[in-house]
């Protein structure tokens, strides 16, 4: 089944559509990423509507859907009253956390149809991932551990975290990525204690840890990936939470499986930190979901009691934070499997001295 023959599974009442305004949702449908445009989804028919610094793509790029133009003539509120009247539409639902009060207003008053709120019915197909989504995700991945690879090379004492985030991305983008699935997190030092800490013009010493959380998009589907590394040398305390850390991370990857929830996941981590003596250190989730975007549902974390799915994505991610000295983060990314997982990132994950 393609993205779009899961959109209309949506469409059981008559005359019911779907308003796709946001760019994931748009992309998920049509399996092309259009930076602007407007989609609408109905059982008679489909159309995407988009101006002239897109049309050409779009209509090249774009199956499924009739490819319309707007411009001067030809308004988003015209193109969509228009496919109102001859699909016979008379209710959208659209993606209520996508759109601004201001966009919700404009429909309510010129389009003339009922207009409901269906923003999780629309994104539920995201959290299940087709084959060809996995391979994408695969290669954003492979993209992301062979950056890392390059830019520990690169990395040295004296340099400061600006510059270190200047090589990565680089690194990020000649490995083969064709976006930043986020700006890139580039802390060393007691800035590591921020866990989405903002990169300085701190300059890196010998002793510091430096925490690089970083990802690529590559045919529209993100990776997601950290690594806390030290430079010249760790002390035994550095060495005992980082190991505490690893631990943590293993233990939540091993009740990785279909059918465990978020909360057990979630949980077995965070036991290894709390064992430990460093629960209150560990305020954040063990994972997230991703996929179009770095941040999707469902989690790995206390509050989903929702068992798993097959071919679910998820962020592994536990840490500790210890105001003032240092914090430590370790990352990939795996796939919920029958037996267990599959993990799509590769890099080594002992701590790495440079």
């Amino acid at each position: 089944m393609n993205n779009l023959s899961k959109y209309l599974t949506l469409l059981e009442e008559p005359g019911l559509g779907l308003l796709l305004t946001s760019r994931y949702s748009r992309h998920y449908g049509a399996q092309a990423d259009i930076a602007e445009g407007v989609a609408v989804v109905t059982k008679a028919g489909c159309r995407y509507f988009t101006d002239s610094r897109y049309i050409e793509a779009a209509q090249k790029g774009i199956s499924g859907f009739e490819v319309l133009e707007v411009n001067m003539h030809n308004s988003y509120t015209q193109r969509l009253l228009d496919a109102i009247r001859d699909f016979g539409i008379t209710a959208l639902g659209y993606e209520e956390h996508s759109m601004t009060a201001g966009e919700l207003l404009r429909y309510q008053d010129t389009l003339g149809v009922k207009l409901i709120p269906m923003d999780g019915k629309i994104n539920s197909f995201r959290s299940v991932k087709e084959p060809w989504e996995l391979e994408r995700m695969q290669k954003a991945q492979d993209i992301t551990d062979e950056a890392f690879s390059k830019v520990l090379k690169r990395i040295h004492a004296g340099m400061t975290e600006k510059e270190v985030q200047a090589e990565l991305i680089y690194c990020l983008y000649a490995c083969g990525g064709e976006g930043l699935s986020f700006d890139p997190i580039v802390v060393s030092g007691p800035n590591t204690s921020l866990p989405h800490g903002v990169a300085t013009d701190r300059v890196i010493e010998p002793g510091d840890f430096i925490t690089m959380d970083f990802g690529v998009i590559w045919h529209g589907y993100c990776s997601d990936m950290t690594r806390t590394v030290a430079v010249g040398y760790a002390t035994e305390e550095m060495k005992k939470v980082y190991d505490t850390v690893l631990k943590a991370q293993l233990a939540g990857i091993a009740a990785i499986r279909v059918g465990a929830t978020g909360q057990e996941v979630d949980g077995a981590a965070r036991k290894v930190i709390a064992d430990a003596g460093y629960g209150e250190f560990f305020g954040h989730s063990f994972g997230h979901s991703l996929g179009l975007e770095v941040h999707e549902n469902p989690g790995c974390s206390p509050r989903n009691p929702e068992p798993m799915a097959e071919n679910v994505v998820t962020s592994a991610e536990p840490g500790i934070y210890l105001p003032g000295k240092f914090g430590v983060r370790i990352e990939d990314v795996l796939i919920f499997k029958e037996n267990g997982s599959e993990n799509l990132t590769h890099s080594p994950k002992e701590l790495i001295i440079i």
